[in-house]
């Protein structure tokens, strides 16, 4: 079911915005599906996607709608004209789809925002003076960055699961009393492996700490439920999710949000304003200064509510090419990946790998050019995590090699990045390449971008 607006309250035309979803696919299909690109040899081919965890392509399903919504945009809050009110509901409306996406509680408030980061930045100045704040050191830079200050506590990622959570148990033991804060990721943007969140969780209950999960990895990945995890906020980006239009959420308690002062001043945050004083909203869009982007917003509500129709399916796919892939990478010489936890543990779409011998970015630039397969080099906006993880895989760098899938992927994605990386430890490139800017290219690159660009 997509976002509606009371249908009693619109045209005929008006409800076409808000017709029943296209009839769902096992797998939602993604816009760039069918995409060729060029290769430096002088072939086309198509695109092999799998950078999935930098940045999702668009679901055709969000494309089609917000194509519908489009000649309806218009303000939000405060128009009075017919387009204006739909706009309106739909960006309200959105805030129950994201409840119901991440399985909220009643009383928790949804801000929309532009990112994760954006998100846990909010949440780190609406933190009640003298917080502690406890966070694994190895955490992407959205979760890690944010809090600062002498009352911040950054714990080494333990090498097991169990570990990790008496990690969390013993820094919050000794912390000063006082509110505290325990920010955990759902799965790592560096290994796709999953962390104990449920279990951390019930450690920051019994020294009355709250909890707030990253989930921009694993959002797009799998059902996510506050209620059973007992997490107090959850962060997430619609530019993971599918829905690449600029818009993400802070989804939890509100109390701390209330009070806090307003992330940005500007209209739409107040309630009034006088030549001595202002008087500020008290509810989400107390955070949402400005002319919010309604646009993405619904984007992400109806990402939202296209993964949530098909969720077995979605992680049966990436299960089964995560395993081929794994597989493969087993059998190319001197291919190691990095993991956070010795014992195997689940995980989503997402796989680095250092290869001995060979500068990830020199790699990645050789996948791109001579067979058309896009992946990420470099250590992810997590440099303290690719740093320790090469390291313990036995690279001698400070960069690695990461494979993401997602609902764009294929299984001849996943055999092509296999055998491509075969052919390069065996044979190398095919084609010169050096360092333009700091990045490897190829020399003389013939390939021409597209005339928009």
């Amino acid at each position: 079911m997509t976002l509606a607006i009371d249908r009693t309250s619109t045209t005929t035309a008006a409800r076409a915005v808000f017709a029943e979803s296209l009839a769902t696919q096992d797998i939602p299909a993604v816009a760039g599906a069918a995409l060729r690109v060029p290769l430096v040899t002088g072939e086309t081919i198509g695109y092999a996607n799998l950078d999935h965890a930098a940045s999702a392509p668009c679901l055709d399903a969000v494309r089609t709608k917000v194509d519908e919504f489009l000649p309806w945009y218009a303000s939000v809050h405060r128009g009075a004209g017919f387009a204006s009110q739909v706009s309106t509901r739909l960006y309200e409306r959105t805030r129950d789809v994201l409840r119901r996406f991440v399985d909220a509680r009643r009383t928790d408030t949804v801000v929309f925002t532009r990112n994760t980061t954006d998100s846990f930045n909010l949440l780190a100045r609406s933190l009640p003076r003298h917080t502690t704040v406890v966070v694994f050191d190895t955490e992407h830079h959205a979760a890690l960055l944010p809090w600062q200050g002498p009352n911040v506590r950054r714990i080494p990622t333990p090498r097991t699961r169990l570990a990790a959570v008496s990690a969390v148990d013993e820094a919050l033991a000794d912390s000063p009393q006082g509110p505290r804060l325990v920010v955990v990721t759902g799965a790592s943007n560096v290994t796709g492996e999953l962390l104990p969140v449920a279990e951390i969780a019930a450690v920051a209950r019994k020294h009355g700490a709250r909890i707030a999960l990253d989930a921009a990895q694993l959002a797009p990945h799998r059902r996510i439920s506050l209620k059973e995890l007992d997490v107090d906020y959850v962060a997430l980006s619609g530019h993971k999710l599918y829905a690449p239009f600029g818009a993400g959420a802070l989804i939890g308690r509100a109390d701390w949000l209330r009070a806090a002062r307003p992330y940005l001043a500007g209209g739409g945050a107040t309630k009034l304003v006088t030549e001595d004083a202002v008087v500020w909203n008290t509810g989400p869009e107390r955070h949402e200064a400005g002319s919010p982007n309604t646009v993405g917003v619904y984007a992400l509500g109806v990402a939202c509510e296209t993964l949530s129709e098909n969720w077995d399916a979605v992680v049966a796919h990436e299960q089964a090419l995560l395993t081929r892939l794994r597989k493969g990478l087993e059998g190319i010489p001197g291919c190691a990946e990095l993991r956070l936890f010795d014992a195997p543990v689940d995980r989503v779409g997402t796989l680095s790998f250092v290869v001995d011998g060979f500068d990830p970015g020199w790699v990645a630039a050789v996948l791109s050019a001579e067979y058309g397969i896009g992946v990420r080099d470099g250590a992810f906006c997590a440099h303290i995590a690719a740093k320790r993880l090469i390291g313990v895989a036995g690279g001698s760098g400070q960069q690695a090699i990461r494979v993401s899938l997602g609902l764009g992927s294929t299984e001849e994605h996943v055999d092509r990045v296999v055998l491509a990386l075969r052919q390069i430890v065996a044979r190398g490139a095919r084609w010169e390449y050096a360092k333009v800017d700091g990045r490897w290219a190829p020399v003389g690159d013939p390939r021409e971008l597209p005339p928009f660009c």
